[in-house]
C-alpha cells in the first residue's frame, strides 16, 4: 500500500520565508498578506518531495542551491549552502527525517 504524505504550503512557506529567501521578499507582516506568497512554493515542494520519496537530505539541498544560483538567476554566494541547509533542518526537525510533524506530515 502506498503512503500518503501530506504537505503542510502554510509551514513550508513559514519555513521557506523565514530560513531562505534568497530574493529578500520577507517583509515585517509576514508572506501571508504578501501577493507574491506563492513565489517560492514550487522550490520548497520539490525539496519537500525529495525528502519524501527517499532522497538524501543532499540532493534536497542541490535542489535549492540550483534553484537559487540558476533559475534565479543569484548565482552560489558564501551563505548559499547555509541557508539551504538551515531551511532542511526546519523541514527535517532538528534532523528527525521520519517527517511526522512540521511541514510533513
Amino acid at each position: 500500500m502506498e503512503q500518503r504524505i501530506k504537505v503542510r504550503v502554510s509551514r513550508l512557506r513559514d519555513i521557506g520565508w523565514t530560513e531562505w529567501d534568497p530574493i529578500g521578499l520577507r517583509r515585517p507582516e509576514g508572506w501571508e498578506s504578501d501577493p507574491a506568497a506563492d513565489e517560492y512554493d514550487g522550490y520548497l515542494l520539490r525539496a519537500a518531495g525529495i525528502l519524501i520519496n527517499g532522497g538524501s537530505e543532499s540532493e534536497a539541498v542541490e535542489h535549492l542551491v540550483r534553484g537559487e544560483a540558476e533559475n534565479l538567476g543569484l548565482g552560489i554566494t558564501a551563505t548559499t549552502r547555509a541557508r539551504e541547509h538551515a531551511q532542511l533542518a526546519q523541514l527535517l526537525w532538528s534532523g528527525n527525517t521520519s517527517m511526522s510533524s512540521g511541514a510533513l506530515a
